[in-house]
């Protein structure tokens, strides 16, 4: 294993650097079910890039009033129908009992997006009488007017629950339409309607607006058809969109209100950003001065295995995704300070071990051997904690504890195994023997720990 281990660090290290400074690298996406790849970013959250933040209400229907099944039901279309907008890792979260809040770290559109959430999306079809709205054969002025309400109480043939999925195509013509493929019991009652009534209108009807008021042309067959954008011309890019996205996403079980919205702009969001990356840094190079400091050759070994750990953990946070936070900053620095604290422990055994008149090598080995029980303990007790609060705790507290679980985890691997493959080579060699390199006097550093020509002189000083 000791063969081995310096490999292993050392294609870990290309992997990561690779992932790190590889200008647009790409890797499969794994969470896309269409498979696909992506490009490897470091994504930064609303506090730190700016952005757009909105609260909607859920609004009573009736005597029926928001539940947490409702509200639960409400977030996941709503996440749904942001991430097909292409915004870069939303928050959406859930707050008492009929609130939804919604996060768009660097939302290039937000007026589209904010339209498209409030959208019910309740989708009927609905037939239109010929003796009130005309045939094909005996044309008239169809009072089913596009984006206009529906004028008549007809009961719909049925809802778009019925919709198995929806996806963009064009008409007759070439101008833009939204096709759908219906379900069993839709796509039977649309056949047998259609093949009865051709040359009478059909009302295609969105959150009681008509999107599309159609001729039915000839009977349509097999659950498929097209919505077409009607006397305007054809859809826009934006309302197909928006149309396919509510269709395979769903009608929301309760209107919702926006409460607020509040935009972060960039000025902000940059101040943000260059004070915490300051304070950062700060905070690591007086860790690194500490350890220098006071344990000297040692602690030098420990600053390296630190770098390392950093453009690890970078490398994992830009692989997985993880969106960094100000509060997932500040879980990333505080895992550096659970990675010291893991070499402290370990060097301060070390002295231990040389004190009682080890060997240099013998007492390394055993400075390790010894501190990773508590090393061990420390660490778990910090997983579990954070695996709590990562559970059952909101969108920036879930945040903060995962970047805390990837720290950790990565503290222990470059604690344990790199500062100690480092150690390893280092006092093999004959200068690393000196005794201040490693914070001790003279006659703390026994005999045998010292080169055969200083043997003579520690004893003396003893």
């Amino acid at each position: 294993m000791r063969r081995t281990t310096p490999i292993i660090i050392f294609v870990i290290a290309v992997l990561f650097l690779i992932v790190d400074f590889w200008p647009r690298l790409t890797i499969p996406n794994i969470g896309d079910p269409n498979g696909g790849s992506r490009t490897v970013e470091t994504k930064l959250g609303l506090d730190l890039v700016g952005g757009l933040q909105v609260e909607y209400r859920l609004l009573p229907v009736g005597e029926r009033q928001p539940d947490a099944g409702a509200l639960s039901t409400t977030k996941s279309i709503i996440e749904n129908r942001v991430n097909s907008t292409g915004v870069a890792e939303p928050v959406v979260q859930t707050q008492g009992a009929d609130r939804v809040i919604v996060e768009l770290p660097n939302a290039k559109n937000p007026d589209e997006i904010r339209a498209l959430l409030v959208q019910t999306g309740k989708l009927d079809f609905v037939p239109l009488p010929p003796s009130e709205y005309g045939t094909q054969s005996a044309p008239g002025t169809s009072q089913a007017v596009d984006g206009q309400p529906l004028p008549t109480t007809e009961k719909p043939l049925f809802g778009g629950e019925q919709i198995d999925q929806s996806y963009p195509t064009t008409d007759a013509t070439g101008l833009r339409a939204v096709g759908f493929r219906l379900k069993s019991t839709g796509s039977q009652l649309f056949g047998d309607y259609t093949s009865k009534h051709v040359g009478e209108f059909f009302a295609i009807v969105l959150d009681g607006k008509v999107v599309s008021a159609p001729v039915i042309q000839s009977a349509i067959t097999g659950g498929t058809g097209i919505i077409t954008g009607g006397s305007a011309g054809g859809f826009s890019a934006k309302d197909m969109n928006s149309l396919i996205t509510v269709l395979n996403y769903g009608s929301l079980p309760f209107p919702l209100k926006e409460e607020s919205s509040t935009e972060i702009g960039a000025t902000l969001a940059g101040f943000s950003l260059d004070r915490i990356l300051l304070a950062g840094l700060i905070a690591i190079l007086l860790v690194f001065v500490f350890m220098l400091v006071y344990y000297r050759l040692p602690g030098l070994m420990a600053c390296i295995a630190l770098i390392y750990y950093a453009l690890l953990v970078l490398a994992i946070f830009r692989i997985i995704p993880v969106t960094l936070t100000l509060a997932g900053i500040a879980g990333f620095v505080l895992s550096i300070g659970m990675a010291v604290d893991a070499n402290v422990l370990i060097f301060e055994r070390m002295k231990e071990e040389l004190r009682s008149g080890k060997t240099l090598n013998s007492a390394m080995e055993a400075g390790f051997n010894r501190a990773w029980n508590s090393i061990l303990d420390s660490n778990v007790s910090t997983l579990i904690t954070a695996t709590i609060l990562y559970l059952f705790g909101s969108a920036t507290i879930r945040g903060f504890a995962l970047v805390l679980i990837i720290g950790v985890l990565c503290s222990m691997f470059t604690a344990i195994t790199l500062t100690r493959t480092i150690l390893r080579w280092v006092v093999r060699n004959e200068w690393a023997r000196a005794p201040r390199l490693y914070g001790l006097r003279d006659e703390e550093f026994m005999a045998r720990t010292l080169a055969p020509g200083r043997r003579g002189e520690a004893r003396a000083r003893a």
